[in-house]
């Protein structure tokens, strides 16, 4: 057992990619996503496995052997704000209000919900979404002095934050772009009208962006398809962005996404079994284009006004390589360090760190290698009690390279389960 003199469990749970992470003294130990355990990808569950596992890791027997649980999230304010002020002034965000009844007690609950899942009876601190997912990118960055960015759905009721990393200390800069102005449910948004799973396969789009022309030209309109992206998402100010409301519904209504206008201009929903069209093709490519433009020039300003020259990059749009790829080639910053789990899984990890704050000092910490592991002989009596055929080879390497060369798929399990959705030989 680790001889703690404190100890922080962070859970991320109340939407996508629950988690839980753990630090003790300062350190972290563990970091497990639920989706491990279940087998749901971007798992909803209350995170109970990746606790558990957290606590095995570090040889913990029981849960109140921690000094603070840390959730990622203030309930209070996401409800107040995400809900009853706008309800006040719309009557359709009244029905939205009274279609969620059921999610709203749900997060009323969540107190009661962990203490309930996992009997601990110690104290529970929250924290602020958009605030771990910083804390998840600053304090293992190494990178004393950074500009900080989180860009994705929503948190509370933000959808980015800037901050700024000096000597250990986050300062925010700025959480002006709010619900439902937001690149992330954009990006979900189009996923779906796509035929693709929102908050699940927006990787496929932005894979699928470089097969398309965003200056092809729509049929019949005289614009081009970042024209009217531009249009969409438009830049308000150095600071912020806006979403133009009439091109969208998932504000209003769960599960619809795009407005009738949307499908008025560029045609009905693809599903998933349609035939993938060079139209397709050319909607995705102008929403990358487009989100990297806003990126870019918000990036741009805060380089200039913080002059720092190292970035921290989370958030689940930290997730777009292809955009993370352009924040390199503009040369904005010497050195960039993307969180792994930057998707909300990283929330337990910042809130972990927030309630160690303390504790944790900013330091190069890159292995996210800090899920369950497994010896050789526990693997070996898996396969036997399956009763599955197997050899072991004199030259793994010489074995797996032939395999690819002949064209199979190779599964290669090795070490502790990464955190965040890139496995990269682990």
């Amino acid at each position: 057992m680790i001889n703690s003199s404190f100890s922080a469990l962070g859970i991320q749970y109340g939407g996508h990619d629950t988690s839980a992470s753990l630090l003790v003294n300062g350190e972290i130990v563990a970091a497990c996503e639920q989706e491990r355990f279940d087998l749901v990808k971007h798992s909803r569950a209350f995170p109970i496995d990746a606790i558990n596992e957290c606590l095995k890791i570090a040889g913990l027997k029981d849960i109140n052997q921690i000094d603070v649980v840390a959730y990622g999230a203030d309930i209070l304010d996401c409800i107040k704000k995400v809900y009853l002020e706008p309800a006040l002034k719309d009557i359709k965000r009244i029905e939205f209000l009274l279609n969620d009844a059921e999610r709203l007690k749900s997060f009323l609950n969540h107190e009661s919900i962990i203490r309930e899942k996992t009997s601990y009876k110690g104290k529970i601190s929250f924290f602020r979404h958009h605030l771990c997912h910083l804390a998840s990118a600053y304090y293992p960055s190494g990178f004393k002095d950074a500009l900080l960015v989180s860009y994705d759905g929503m948190g509370e009721i933000e959808t980015s934050m800037i901050g700024e990393g000096t000597n250990g200390n986050i300062k925010i800069l700025n959480d002006e772009n709010h619900y439902p102005h937001s690149l992330g449910l954009f990006y979900s948004a189009i996923t779906y009208y796509l035929g693709w799973k929102h908050h699940c396969d927006e990787g496929i789009i932005m894979g699928l962006a470089p097969y398309g022309n965003p200056y092809d030209f729509i049929n019949d309109t005289g614009k081009t398809y970042i024209d009217i992206f531009r249009k969409i998402i438009s830049s308000v100010s150095d600071t912020k962005y806006e979403i133009d409301l009439s091109w969208i519904e998932y504000h209003n209504k769960r599960d619809t996404w795009i407005s009738e206008k949307f499908i008025k201009y560029f045609g009905p929903k693809k599903e998933y079994n349609d035939n993938l069209t060079q139209h397709h093709k050319n909607i995705a490519a102008a929403l990358q284009l487009r989100t990297e433009e806003i990126v870019l020039s918000q990036l741009k300003h805060f380089q200039k006004q913080t002059g720092k020259k190292n970035i921290c990059i989370s958030g689940g749009v930290g997730l777009n390589c292809s955009l993370n790829g352009k924040i390199l080639n503009s040369k904005l910053f010497d050195e960039i360090f993307v969180q792994p789990a930057s998707g909300d899984a990283g929330v337990s990890l910042g809130a972990a760190i927030l309630a160690s704050k303390d504790k944790f000092k900013v330091k190069k910490h890159h292995n996210f290698y800090l899920g369950a592991s497994f010896t050789n002989k526990q693997i070996e009596k898996i396969i036997n009690n399956k009763k599955i055929k197997y050899k072991t080879p004199e030259d793994i390497y010489k074995s797996v390279a032939k395999f690819l060369a002949e064209g199979k798929i190779v599964g290669w399990f090795q070490g502790s389960s990464e955190f965040g959705p890139r496995a990269l030989g682990n």
